[in-house]
Formats: C-alpha cells, sequence, structure tokens
C-alpha cells in the first residue's frame, strides 16, 4: 500500500513553532514574576531600620562611664521613612541610651532640613545630642545674608532649636569622676594662630567702611566674629583636656591609618589635645556602599572601586590602637552616580556601649 504524503507540509514547523512559544510565554511571566520578587524583597531589605548593638572595650574608660552608650546615626540625607519617621520610632522602641551623635548628611540634596527635625523629635529631650555638618550639608556658618543676624545658617539654627548641640568645637559631659569629650575632628588639625590672624585681617579690613557695609558684608562681618570668639574658646578649652578624659571623635569622612599616624607625628606625645589619645573615631559618609549583593557586599564605592572590602566602608576597624565605627547610615547619597537608592542594604542606627571589660 502506498504511503500517503502528509498533506500539511508545515506541521514540524507548526509544532516547533507552538514549543517556542511555550517558551516564551514563559519567560514572559517569568521575569516579571522575578522583578517583582527583587522590589519586594529589597523593599523588605532596604526600608526596615535596623538598630544594632555593640559594646566596645576602653581599657582606661572611668568607673563612672561604665556602660555608657552612643546612639550613633548618619547619612539620613533627608530620607523620611514612614510619616514623622515612625519606621525610625519603631526600631528604637523603648531603647535608652546616654548620647547621641550624628556625623553629617543628614539634609536632604536641596537642604530640606524637615525630616532631620522629624527625627530629632523623637529622641528624649534631656539627652545629649550632637551634631557635625557632612559635604552635603554645608557648613553651620553662613557668610552672606539670610533670614536672621545669627552667624549660624537658618538650617542649623532649626536644628539648635531642638536642643541639638552643633559639635563646632569640643565639648564634654561628666558622670561623677568621669569626662567624655566630643571633639570634631578638623579642630585637631586647626592652626589657631595662623587662623585668627587671617580672620583679624578680614574683619580690619571690612571695618574699615562699616557705616557702608552691604547685607552680605555685614553678615561677612557677624561671621568673622563668631569665628574669633570660636577661636579663643578653643583656645582655653584645650588647656583643660586630661590624659584620663575619653576623647571620642566626630568626624563625616572616615579617616585612614596613615592620616592618623601623620596627625599624630605633628603632635608632640605630651600634648593630651590630640588624636594620638582618641578612644574612639565616628563616622559616616559611605552609606554601606548604597548597592549591595546578598552575602558579597557593596558593588562599587566611587573612592574604592568595585567591590570594596566592608571594612573600609562599614562597620568597626582599627586605625592602629584606635577603633573607627563608620556607620552604614540611612539614606542614599547622590554622589553615587547612577545608583539611586538603597539596593539590599539596610538602613542602621547603631547603639555603641562603652565597657572596661575585655572580651565583650
Amino acid at each position: 500500500m502506498r504511503k500517503e504524503k502528509n498533506k500539511y507540509v508545515f506541521a514540524a514547523d507548526a509544532g516547533r513553532f507552538k514549543r517556542s512559544h511555550r517558551i516564551r510565554n514563559t519567560f514572559l511571566i517569568l521575569i516579571p514574576l522575578l522583578i517583582l520578587t527583587f522590589v519586594i524583597s529589597n523593599i523588605t531589605v532596604s526600608r526596615r531600620i535596623r538598630l544594632e548593638e555593640m559594646k566596645l572595650t576602653i581599657l582606661n574608660l572611668p568607673p563612672d562611664l561604665e556602660e555608657y552608650s552612643i546612639l550613633h546615626i548618619s547619612d539620613l540625607h533627608g530620607e523620611r521613612y514612614g510619616e514623622k519617621q515612625k519606621a525610625i520610632a519603631n526600631a528604637l522602641g523603648k531603647t535608652r541610651f546616654s548620647c547621641v551623635v550624628m556625623t553629617g548628611d543628614m539634609l536632604g540634596e536641596d537642604g530640606d532640613v524637615e525630616p532631620l527635625l522629624e527625627l530629632i523629635d523623637l529622641l528624649p529631650a534631656d539627652t545629649p545630642k550632637y551634631l557635625i555638618p557632612g559635604d552635603m550639608d554645608g557648613t553651620f556658618i553662613q557668610t552672606t545674608a539670610h533670614g536672621s543676624l545669627s552667624p549660624y545658617a537658618d538650617w542649623a539654627l532649626q536644628v539648635q532649636a531642638k536642643g541639638v548641640k552643633l559639635l563646632d568645637r569640643p565639648m564634654s559631659e561628666t558622670r561623677g569622676k568621669g569626662t567624655i569629650r566630643f571633639v570634631p575632628e578638623e579642630v585637631y588639625t586647626l592652626d589657631l594662630d595662623t587662623t585668627e590672624k587671617v580672620f583679624q585681617k578680614q574683619l580690619a579690613t571690612l571695618n574699615e567702611h562699616k557705616d557702608s557695609l552691604t547685607a552680605d558684608e555685614a553678615a561677612r562681618v557677624r561671621a568673622l566674629e563668631f569665628e574669633l570668639e570660636r577661636m579663643e574658646e578653643i583656645r582655653q578649652l584645650k588647656k583643660e583636656f586630661q590624659p584620663e578624659d575619653i576623647q571620642i571623635v566626630l568626624t563625616h569622612e572616615p579617616l585612614t591609618e596613615e592620616y592618623v599616624r601623620s596627625l599624630m607625628s605633628w603632635s608632640e606625645k605630651e600634648m593630651v589635645y590630640s588624636i594620638r589619645y582618641a578612644n574612639l573615631i565616628l563616622a559616616g559618609h559611605y552609606n554601606g556602599g548604597q548597592w549591595r549583593i546578598p552575602w558579597k557586599g557593596a558593588i562599587y564605592v566611587p573612592e574604592f572601586g568595585w567591590f570594596p572590602k566592608d571594612e573600609q566602608i562599614m562597620g568597626l576597624s582599627y586605625l592602629g590602637d584606635i577603633p573607627q565605627y563608620i556607620s552604614p547610615g540611612l539614606g542614599s547619597d547622590p554622589h553615587y552616580k547612577n545608583m539611586p537608592g538603597r539596593i539590599y542594604n539596610p538602613p542602621v542606627i547603631t547603639k555603641i556601649t562603652l565597657t572596661r571589660k575585655s572580651g565583650v
């Protein structure tokens, strides 16, 4: 019997077409699901505030400062976590701490101070709070005319009105016989005599026509007078430092071991007011790398390049004998070009408790 030819000449092709169509449809379904899974899991990770707690041993800690705790907050970048920073409030819960330090880049990119003010409102009113500016915040001092006769910038005045101490000079807390000093890193390198002479010369030039100053020039005069007063106060405060005092250094950008060694080489060994006597450095700036790969780490950090080590950008490390803690921060930094937001990078607030006990 003669076999009849298949009159459906495209039957094989049709089967292949159906299979490829099914594969394509599977991918069309799978890809959106993978994207949705990524988005949901990233939101879960990167929008949930994490409170990390750690103990730091300082062998020469005065007994009266045992269990002194520092709440370290950094790099908010004007971010809001729920209405009135509710997610931050939830993370803090009923956590108790001795003081709060904020290591800069707390304002939004456009200078928005409101999210920071909302965060401050969450903190106990009677707890000491200290703040230094970051590179995105600008300085405390405004040298042009603005909405106040104060030399402080408007945003700094609003923060100050909330009870936050603007750390533009060393400040201290005392418990019994123990003194803890909070020092902005920049004042260790400040040449008081030279800086004072420069400011005095600028002020004298402006005062030559003090009856016809423009609004900006008048603001500059107020800023210079303020700076000269600050120089003198720093000069007096330096004399009060004692070897047994605990010095906590605040800096926005983390320090390097080479830089610290350089600072030490400039100072005399008997000089107590020196980073040589620092017991802890607190910093921020890197935002934990902003975009991270789970179990791998940061993808890219401009200062370090691709896949930097975590100890370079976050957490506790040592510069010689000096511990430095770099906060992973809360927000996202626009300096990370083409890397907006935080990816698999939980926002972190850290509570650091000081102790004399070793091995904690």
